[in-house]
């Protein structure tokens, strides 16, 4: 854990804002997006931490806020989804959606078209846009970056989003770094030191982010290894006792 040592878990605990991504960090990846386990006390766990943070501890995902509410049901959290697209400032509070184009008819009937022409790949439709995964078929990745980077290019209120084996239209001007300055403007995150945990390039803004910030930014791989190393980290955050 290079780099996390030195940071008293007690700090964070009583200080710190806590902004988790979800594929890659708390769980491990699989094939397709449906397909990811999530260990049994994963939910009891963020509850725990949410609690310990005094709430201040959010979710930052590529996923919808409804995906990451079922996957994880019965823990609530603060979250955005979408790369920042949705955003639900307090556990109990409402789902703001982003002010977004309409993702072109073509766009859609042009995606659905490259994932069945590639066996393994898998088309999702999300409420802001679209991802192509090809974690099954990795070579049809760069024809399917290729093909979006054309349809953006040709409309500039969409970004083209590269992610671990997919690529993904997102409306332009939304990400997670946004997303985590905007939650870090009022309770129970403002005045915190925030924290971001990420695996992804799709993670690289809410890092900076944190870091714009005064606090810090992890990738997963660096200081953690997987998952399984960020839930003990998580754990340890959790059981702190100090006041």
């Amino acid at each position: 854990m290079s780099g996390i040592d030195e940071i008293p878990l007690r700090d964070i605990a009583r200080r710190g804002a806590l902004f988790l991504d979800f594929d890659g960090t708390l769980v491990d990846i699989a094939p397709t997006p449906d397909g990811i386990t999530v260990p049994a006390e994963l939910p009891s766990l963020l509850t725990r931490l949410s609690d310990r943070t005094r709430g201040a501890t959010a979710l930052i995902s590529g996923r919808t806020v409804e995906t990451l509410d079922r996957f994880l049901a019965p823990a609530r959290l603060p979250a955005a989804g979408g790369h920042g697209a949705e955003l639900r400032r307090t556990a109990g509070g409402p789902l703001e959606h982003a002010a977004s184009p309409e993702v072109p008819a073509a766009w859609i009937a042009l995606a659905e078209a490259l994932a069945a022409c590639h066996p393994g790949a898998l088309f999702e439709r999300k409420p802001h846009g679209f991802t192509l995964h090809a974690r099954s078929c990795p070579p049809a990745l760069p024809r399917f970056a290729e093909a979006l980077a054309e349809l953006v290019s040709a409309d500039r209120r969409f970004a083209l989003l590269h992610a671990h084996m997919a690529v993904e239209i997102r409306p332009a001007g939304t990400d997670k770094g946004r997303a985590l300055v905007s939650l870090m403007r009022q309770p129970p995150f403002a005045g915190r030191v925030p924290f971001f945990v990420g695996d992804d390039v799709t993670d690289e803004d809410a890092i900076a982010a944190a870091e714009s910030l005064g606090g810090r930014g992890f990738r997963v791989a660096d200081h953690f290894g997987d998952p399984d190393g960020v839930r003990a980290w998580l754990e340890a955050i959790a059981a702190e006792n100090g006041s």
